[in-house]
């Protein structure tokens, strides 16, 4: 997918240093420093315009949460949600995630959220899955023990080759479901993408998991 340049973009992340960390070059952040309150943190990685975490955050005022986008031109659109209403629990991160382990501690974070991650088709390029094996290792590590991993998509092979990738981890599924809009699950909330795609009438999948 092309990304459209954002006029002003950099400047305006430079410009928004309480509310969004430009971080690069993968530096490691010191996670007893970034919140005001000790909550558990939970993260989003790839959140893209950053409904569902805003959301999210602005529900639960207990969990501090860290959105996490690498492109500023999609970074920049959250930013502007929370330049309008900034939340105390809600930190912006602009970095690539291909190693979560270089930025926070281990056992730091109690939940990972992956919505609509690149599917990459292509079997070549399987690594590069949010759910292959190689970041299942670095989710683990970031993770405390018997927290959660929630995955979202409307893409059936992805979501098939992520089941896998998760039984032979091994990764405990405590729940799963194929048509997440037609089932009896609460408090969904929906992601830029997640509106886009059911209304072209895709099905949602979604799943949880333990290590």
């Amino acid at each position: 997918m092309r990304l459209r340049h954002v006029k002003g973009a950099k400047d305006l992340i430079a410009s928004m240093p309480k509310l969004i960390i430009d971080n690069i070059n993968n530096d490691f952040i010191d996670l007893d420093k970034l919140f005001l309150k000790d909550f558990p943190i939970h993260i989003e990685i790839g959140m893209g315009k950053g409904k569902f975490i805003y959301t999210l955050a602005k529900e639960n005022p207990n969990i501090n949460f860290i959105g996490i986008e690498r492109f500023d031109s999609v970074i920049v659109r959250a930013l502007e949600k929370v330049i309008e209403e900034p939340l105390d629990n809600l930190v912006l991160l602009r970095t690539d995630a291909s190693d979560l382990r270089d930025i926070f501690s281990s056992n730091s974070i109690e939940r990972v959220y992956l919505n609509f991650s690149d599917p990459w088709p292509k079997d070549r390029h399987a690594k590069r899955r949010l759910t292959h094996k190689n970041f299942l290792n670095i989710y683990k590590d970031v993770l405390k023990e018997n927290c959660e991993l929630h995955f979202k998509t409307d893409n059936t092979d992805l979501f098939q080759f992520s089941v896998e990738e998760l039984k032979k981890y091994p990764m405990n599924i405590t729940y799963i479901e194929l048509d997440l809009h037609e089932s009896d699950f609460e408090g969904n909330i929906m992601t830029e993408f997640e509106e886009k795609f059911s209304k072209l009438g895709n099905k949602i999948h979604k799943l949880t998991a333990i290590f």
